[in-house]
This record gives structure tokens, sequence and C-alpha cells, in this order.
């Protein structure tokens, strides 16, 4: 195939440049030029049983009723979690990229998914970062079966899909798509146009050919995948693998799925032997003290299709600043200081010299307003020094004249904290049950100051 033409484009004012530089002639902005692949006039004109893909087929219109989904059934990757992520298992022709800082488990976790589906599927492992050595030590240290899987050492796109058409493998895996690149693309791996351009080529390839494609994605020093966000969208799944260093957890959630659920969460922990999962995530949530504290409760979050019980901790001190510190761990900064300013309107009750620490244990980050209730109640018994019991649960979100909304899934919630042994809620009024759930006393509330009196 004849090598494509590149150009270089300025991403302020769309001016073409023939080669790269570092200022814009037209618009005179720096550091702007990104290479972009030009399609050769005469390749338009051939017919795409000439053009130089094989496999082509030309397009046909169907009813959408009348598509067979049959012929392309998911199957299992050997772990509970990451089906659960994925909406219930692989599809075939998808392509899934997975993220996480470095050290947090995806080259392991993707290594005993491969060793596992090697037994009865063709499977190809291309790294680009590691030697064939280094893998196979890995494999032999988590004493995984390692007579089947296939691996490869290779970062050139077109050489990997032609060996792949030769080995016909049905899961592939990609480590990484940083270090990927192709022949006609003048720019050095890692950078926009390769990265865009290589991903493009492989989630192509694996469409085109029914294959399940698994690239591992690099983060940036804030947490976002790093890269074009165009990688984002040509690929079917996202996936960020959270977790501290020091915590011998990882979370597995899904930020995209074109088959299933967003805002999955996945469990797992990091042991000797690689990423084991967590089958009950909020037993490791919920390792209390013996002795409650002030400062400490309970909520239920909802993840995707299941409650998750976690614990909130907050520590209210006065503050030597002129400006007292508003930290947040695990949850949005600026809710915080929004919640602060309605306890004071709505609650009576101040904290503008008071120091104030908000923490959710076991590492997990709340997105949801679901936990705003709890966040309040947790600085408010730190504040005051008043233990709160600790079979009592709360959520609800809260509204800035200090009403209290009600959550997806009321319900489920209360109940997955009765299965946990809680014997008191405090819950918004319109979450409250039609039926009664026995072990457990719910409380409804429809204002803030229900709440504090509830306590």
């Amino acid at each position: 195939m004849a090598k494509r033409k590149t150009a270089f484009v300025c991403n302020d004012c769309g001016s073409e440049h023939p080669r790269w530089q570092g200022q814009c002639n037209d618009c005179r902005e720096w550091n702007t030029l990104t290479e972009i692949i030009i399609e050769n006039s005469a390749t338009k004109s051939v017919p795409a049983s000439r053009s130089g893909f094989s496999g082509t087929t030309a397009a046909k219109v169907e009813i959408l009723n009348e598509i067979d989904l049959a012929a392309l059934p998911r199957f299992s990757s050997g772990f509970k979690e990451l089906d659960r992520v994925l909406g219930g298992g692989i599809v075939p022709g998808s392509a899934i990229l997975i993220g996480g800082s470095p050290g947090a488990g995806k080259s392991t976790l993707l290594l005993q998914v491969m060793c596992l589906l090697a037994r009865t599927n063709s499977t190809l492992y291309v790294t680009g970062e590691e030697s064939l050595q280094q893998v196979a030590m890995r494999a032999k240290r988590l004493q995984l079966p390692d007579d089947k899987l296939k691996l490869l050492a290779e970062t050139n796109v077109d050489t990997i899909c032609q060996l792949a058409l030769q080995h016909k493998p049905s899961i592939m895996v990609i480590d990484s798509i940083q270090v990927m690149h192709m022949s006609d693309i003048q720019s050095a791996p890692g950078g926009v146009s390769q990265v865009r351009e290589s991903a493009a080529a492989l989630t192509r390839f694996a469409k085109q050919h029914h294959i399940a494609m698994f690239l591992v994605g690099h983060v940036t020093k804030d947490g976002s995948l790093a890269g074009p966000k165009v990688l984002e969208h040509c690929i079917d799944c996202s996936m960020m693998l959270e977790g501290e260093s020091d915590s011998r957890f990882r979370t597995l959630r899904g930020t995209k799925n074109r088959f299933g659920a967003i805002n999955e969460l996945g469990v797992f922990g990091m042991t000797e032997k690689g990423m084991k999962e967590v089958s009950n995530p909020s037993a490791i949530f919920l390792n209390r003290e013996d002795e409650a504290s002030p400062g400490s409760i309970v909520m239920t979050i909802w993840e995707g299709t299941r409650p998750l019980l976690v614990e909130i901790q907050a520590l209210v001190d006065y503050s030597q600043l002129s400006n007292p510190r508003r930290v947040a761990v695990g949850l949005d900064q600026n809710r915080l200081a929004m919640l602060l300013a309605v306890m004071h309107r709505h609650g009576n009750v101040q904290m503008n010299d008071q120091d104030v620490f908000v923490n959710v244990v076991g590492g997990v980050k709340i997105t949801e307003t679901g936990a705003d209730l709890a966040v309040l109640l947790a600085m408010v018994s730190s504040f005051r020094n008043y233990t709160l019991p600790k079979e009592l649960i709360a959520f609800g979100e809260v509204g800035l004249s200090g009403e209290i909304r009600p959550v997806p899934n009321g319900t489920d919630r209360i109940t997955e904290a009765a299965k946990h042994g809680f014997k008191r809620a405090i819950v918004p009024k319109a979450n409250m049950p039609k039926q009664k759930i026995p072990g457990i006393e719910i409380v409804p509330v429809s204002r803030l100051s229900e709440a504090l009196e509830a306590l």
C-alpha cells in the first residue's frame, strides 16, 4: 500500500503547514501544530476491493429487529468483578481501554485474564514496554498457566496486525497504546498523532475481524488518561484502575461502556499471586473499630447496579489560620464548601473558624450526591463531640434550601444495610419504602433540621 501523506494543522486557526514548526505562520501561536493524515486523491477513486484493505465487504442496510445478536455472544473473562464492569462479559469485536497509575496492576490483571482465557480461546499478548522474559517472569511468579498464551514484543501497528492475521486470535492485549507507532507518521511514539492513529487502526482491525482487544493506557499527573480526548471516543469501553500505592485494594471503575451501564465498580485485592476479586466489597469498607468515635457514620452509595456500604469520617477542629482549611478525600471539594454553607444557614451550625477534614474510608471515590446527608451528620458529630450509634446509616441529597431530596434505588440501599446488621436509617422522606423492611427502623426526614433532631 502506498505511503500516506501527512500535514500539520494548527489547532487554533486550522491553517495547514507542510512540516512541523514551533509557531503557526497565520495566528502566531506557539506549539499548536498537530500532524494529520491526508488521504490521497488517487486512493479515493479506487474501489474498495483494490484499495489495499483486505476483508472489507459492501455496506448493507438492515432492519433493527432483524439483526442477529446470537452471532456475537458475550463470554466471561474469568473474573466476575471485571465482567460486572464490562456489562456482563467481553463482547467480540470490542475495543476496551484500561488506564491507571503506574503500579496499579493493569498489566498484572490483564496477564491473569489472558492466561485463563488461553485455555479455551486463541489469545495474543502484545507487549511494547517489557521484554518477553519480563512477562514470563511475572507469569511464573504469579503461578499462572503459561503453556497456551502467545506473546509478541512489538510496537509497530502494521506488523502487529499482519501477525494477528496469521495467528487469528480472538482476544488481544496491547500494552500499551502510548508506545505504539505507525510507520507513515513522523512524530515520536506517545504523541497526539501516533496515539490517535494507532488506536483508530487497532480499533478498526478489531471490529473487522471480531477480536476483543484490550488497550492499556497511561495517565497524567492529575489522574486523567494521557493522549488526545478522541482516544476515549473511538473505543467502546473505558475503565480506570484506581488504588493507593500503600493499599492492597484496587477499584476498577467503568467511565464509558457501549454494552452496559457506566460507573460500575469492581473491587480487587492485590496479593502475592496477583489480583484477587472481592465478592463482598461492603465488608472490607466497613472494617470499623470496636468502639464508636465522634465524626464517623456509614452511608449506602449506589455504584452501577449494586449498593455499597462505606464509612465517612469527619474531623472538625479549631483553626489557627485566618482561612480555615477545607480538605475532602474521596469527595468533591466544592460540594463540601456548599454543604458547610447549607448547614450554617439551615442548621444553625457555624464552622467559619474550624478546620474541616472529610475522608471516605477505603480509598473509594464518591461521585453521587447521595452522600450529602451523611457528610453533614459526620461533621456535626465531630463538631459537637457527639458519638453516633454504630448501627446507624444515612443517605440523601441536600438542597441549597435545606431540603432532603430523594436518591435512586432507596429501598435497595436500605435492604443492603439491613443485611449487614444496621438497625436505624435516616433517609429522605420520598425514599420511604412502601413495605416494612424487617430488622431496621427507618426515620424519614424532609428538612436538614429534622435530620439533626433525629440524632
